[in-house]
């Protein structure tokens, strides 16, 4: 079993990092012992429902089972729990901590000696993985992302737990590196933006640097052999002040390596992309081309292309993948609206083949021309021949049909009427 230290930017409990955990824990050993920390989400009311969709997430997407250790507040605990709480952690396998506050969690483990331990912990077998919010954390300094973006802080950095100096990495971590939500307003870098993101990294020493993860991105470090892997979506950002340089998903280096780029320096082992940060494609509503919409909106444009084709299985089968990528992405703990628009989508796509379904597939006229157009002659002949009561009974039978009927100078001319025919 080796040891691996693994950094999520985002989307810890989605589809897109599945296959990461199922990697991770598979290395870890078949009967790996488990544990989820609730500290980053413990001041929220809704912290036993984010518990129980990340433990139903792991079951049921990586089949993996995963025992909550509930350490959500260390006031609220006694000294004896507390120690068993701490004691779970160190005995794991693997051990995962996500979504929440930087802060909150930093200010409940520094009561007490779990930090020690957490250090400790990389030194045996097993894994540690930190995701979003708990990311923020592990570097020389912590990002207080929510008492600059949503309290305004002036920016400042807080203490960090420095785990990631244990791998030799003199860094900063920042989650979410390439979010887009604003939309108008730049939220990389964790909600940041570039001139916050500037001003914070004034205050930093002159030998410590910014790592940024993606969002739905992973990197996994191997401490034995040294090896980082770039997993998921996005990539890994090495950032100086002078510039930046990634490294891509589906790419692998090495710690050297990435002490060599904070340094300013390479040795070339990967390819990179250098340059300063740029902001990622968005979904057309500021968000991150990622998540449940995209998937959704792939779904519903194989939704229109069955419409087109008169195929209603095909349309229907959509609306259903439609609803299977909502249910796979519900575990996600990301504050978004990606799944309220997704939602808003199936539900639109449900009341389009619900019309769609009383209208029918097909043009209700084209359907019906022909014997239409044969009846009409058929009554055009009856007139010309003065059988004026033949002609009328035609008529009356072509409107008993949904079929309007108007005489004209030029001849007939006739409509379907769809609201008579109960089709709109």
């Amino acid at each position: 079993m080796t040891r691996r230290l693994v950094l999520m930017g985002s989307g810890e409990t989605t589809p897109t990092m599945v296959e990461t955990h199922k990697r991770v824990l598979g290395a870890v050993g078949p009967d790996a012992d488990a544990v989820l920390l609730d500290t980053p989400y413990g001041f929220q009311e809704n912290a036993a429902e984010i518990t129980d969709r990340t433990v139903a997430y792991f079951a049921r997407s990586v089949g993996a089972t995963v025992t909550p250790v509930q350490l959500r507040s260390v006031a609220d605990v006694s000294t004896a729990t507390l120690e068993a709480a701490i004691e779970r952690v160190a005995e794991a396998d693997w051990v995962f901590a996500g979504p929440g506050s930087p802060t909150y969690l930093l200010h409940e483990w520094a009561q007490s000696r779990l930090p020690d331990v957490l250090a400790a912990r990389l030194e045996r077998p097993g894994a540690m993985v930190f995701a979003s919010a708990a990311v923020c954390t592990l570097g020389t300094h912590t990002l207080p992302v929510y008492e600059i973006y949503k309290v305004g802080r002036t920016p400042a950095w807080e203490p960090g737990l420095d785990l990631l100096g244990a791998a030799g990495l003199r860094c900063v971590a920042i989650p979410h590196f390439d979010n887009a939500e604003g939309g108008t307003h730049d939220t990389r870098y964790c909600y940041l933006g570039e001139r916050r993101l500037r001003h914070l990294e004034q205050q930093l020493p002159d030998d410590v640097w910014v790592l940024g993860i993606d969002e739905h991105t992973a990197m996994v470090v191997d401490l034995d052999d040294g090896s980082v892997t770039v997993e998921g979506r996005g990539g890994v950002t090495v950032r100086r002040r002078d510039g930046a340089t990634v490294v891509p998903a589906g790419k692998t280096t090495s710690l050297d390596e990435l002490r060599a780029l904070g340094g300013g320096t390479t040795a070339g082992s990967v390819e990179v992309a250098s340059g300063r940060d740029t902001a990622p494609p968005t979904d057309g509503h500021g968000g991150a081309a990622t998540g449940p919409l995209g998937a959704v909106e792939a779904h519903a444009e194989a939704f229109e292309r069955a419409l087109a084709d008169d195929d209603a299985i095909a349309a229907a089968d959509a609306i259903l993948a439609v609803e299977d990528a909502i249910h796979a992405w519900s575990a996600d703990t990301q504050q978004s609206d990606e799944l309220d628009r997704a939602r808003e989508i199936l539900r639109r796509l449900v009341v389009r083949l619900a019309r769609v379904t009383q209208q029918g597939l097909h043009d209700h006229r084209e359907l019906v021309a022909a014997p239409v157009e044969t009846l009409l002659d058929l009554r055009r002949q009856a007139r010309t021949e003065r059988d004026f009561a033949t002609a009328d009974q035609i008529r009356d039978a072509l409107a008993a049909g949904g079929v309007e009927v108007r005489d004209t100078p030029d001849g007939a001319e006739w409509d379907f009427d769809e609201r008579r025919n109960g089709t709109s």
